[in-house]
């Protein structure tokens, strides 16, 4: 694995965020059902041989349905994008709404986060989470991870989410199939990559995102903008060396970084150029072959 050179860029602009998720779905009738019915997103458009869903206008998952086949594991790609709800109510909402239909999620205890995890029909991994940075944080010591609550106290980071104490956030007449609310957005992506330190080098040196943590011993690390405990995830949990997965193949198509202006997109595509990084337009690919989409939330300062 090549070395972490952490070379002197300039940051990212810290209020870029994540923005529309793309997945190519081999069968577009069950996957809408998943996104509208089970997530709770709601459905913005269905034309020119893709389907949007999100909230309040904004597009969060873009799908594209002709796939041959579903998600081909111990490829490079998409480990899990994650939607971020806007309180644990909403979280409770979706869990509770996941018992009811009977569909296989697994809620667990981040600490900083509450999160519920599930997969759609084709192997796309989603996380639905709700931020509690007020119950504790996550922290990098010695290259290890570790979680530890407000007073101090080392937790996994991996427990079950205590259900009784989730589910007390929702009353009786609460509509389980409400859809998710305006606030909802989409917090990060995670991807599988190849080489974790080429990956991060990627993400910090050229794309300009901070190091937020890495924990070799775990195969994993964490950058983001702005201090967010992370926009992108990378892990080589699909294996060292992993490849990306045959064409046809269900899974993650595009992911967005959004900045805030056009001058702070700029820069980053001027960064780009200057690295020599395989690029088409506003099209880029990491070192493992993971695509993004590069846009600007807003037009020139």
């Amino acid at each position: 694995m090549t070395k972490l050179s952490h070379m002197t860029s300039l940051p990212i602009a810290a209020a870029t965020s994540i923005g529309a998720v793309h997945l190519s779905v081999t069968d577009a009738e069950r996957a809408i059902r998943f996104y509208g019915q089970v997530v709770g997103l709601t459905e913005l458009s269905n034309a020119g041989g893709s389907v949007a869903f999100g909230v309040a206008g904004r597009e969060l998952v873009v799908l594209h349905p002709g796939a041959s086949r579903s998600v081909v594991q111990g490829s490079t790609g998409l480990y899990h994008l994650a939607i971020v709800v806007p309180s644990r109510k909403e979280l409770a909402r979706v869990v509770a709404r996941l018992d009811r239909l009977g569909y296989s999620h697994s809620p667990t205890d981040h600490v900083m986060t509450k999160s519920d995890y599930l997969w759609d029909p084709d192997g796309n991994g989603l996380e639905i989470y709700a931020e509690t940075p007020e119950v504790g944080t996550w922290t990098f010591d010695d290259g290890n991870f570790a979680a530890r609550d407000a007073g101090g106290a080392l937790r996994s980071g991996r427990d079950p989410i205590d259900m009784r104490i989730l589910m007390s956030e929702l009353s009786v007449d609460d509509d389980l199939d409400a859809p998710m609310p305006e606030a909802t957005k989409m917090g990060h992506v995670h991807l599988h990559v190849s080489d974790l330190d080429a990956a991060i080098n990627f993400y910090h040196d050229i794309i300009g995102f901070d190091v937020m943590g890495v924990a070799p011993s775990f195969g994993v690390g964490f950058v983001s903008a702005g201090g967010y405990h992370h926009h992108v995830g990378l892990n080589i949990w699909a294996g060292a060396a992993a490849r990306p997965a045959p064409a046809g193949s269900a899974g993650l198509r595009h992911f967005t970084i959004e900045l805030p202006t056009q001058d702070d997109l700029d820069d980053v595509v001027d960064r780009l150029a200057k690295a020599s990084t395989a690029s088409e337009g506003l099209f880029v690919q990491d070192p493992s072959g993971n695509l993004m989409k590069l846009s600007s939330s807003s037009g020139s300062r």
